[in-house]
């Protein structure tokens, strides 16, 4: 007899999850114009890949827009845990994650981004992991 309380759903470790086309999300011409506040982009659903792209454009002079990118608040504002993109800069991974955080590090105070992401089935509350931004992952 079944057990009316179990309800199957798909979990992290769930890998046809993983194999079956992802759902797209786009966010593009996120402003960026605070050195010290950092702007959180929320995923409906645990991601399969995310690209992320500095969209600033380069100056006459040359002059490019620096953006911070990490996943959480902490790891970008106070923390080392990030990483840098340079003004039209992009870089793609696959992770599984429910939010990035992007911030402006240095340059063109006009500063833009865009995230493009592949999503899942699986909800993100099965992201259990408390990611501060101490321990490598920021």
């Amino acid at each position: 007899m079944a057990n009316k309380y179990f309800e199957y759903k798909s979990g992290l470790g769930n890998v046809g999850s993983y194999q079956a086309s992802a759902r797209p999300f786009v966010s593009s011409s996120i402003e960026l114009g605070s050195l010290s506040t950092s702007t959180k982009i929320s995923f409906p659903t645990v991601t399969k890949f995310v690209t992320i792209k500095n969209t600033s454009p380069i100056s006459g002079l040359g002059a490019k827009a620096v953006v911070r990118v990490g996943f959480s608040a902490n790891g970008v504002e106070t923390g080392t845990n990030y990483y840098t993109l340079a003004s039209q800069e992009s870089f793609s991974a696959d992770w599984r994650v429910s939010s990035v955080y992007l911030m402006l590090d240095s340059g063109l105070l006009n500063a833009t981004a865009s995230v493009i992401a592949g999503c899942t089935g699986i909800d993100s509350q099965e992201l259990a992991h408390n990611w501060s931004g101490s321990a490598g992952v920021g």
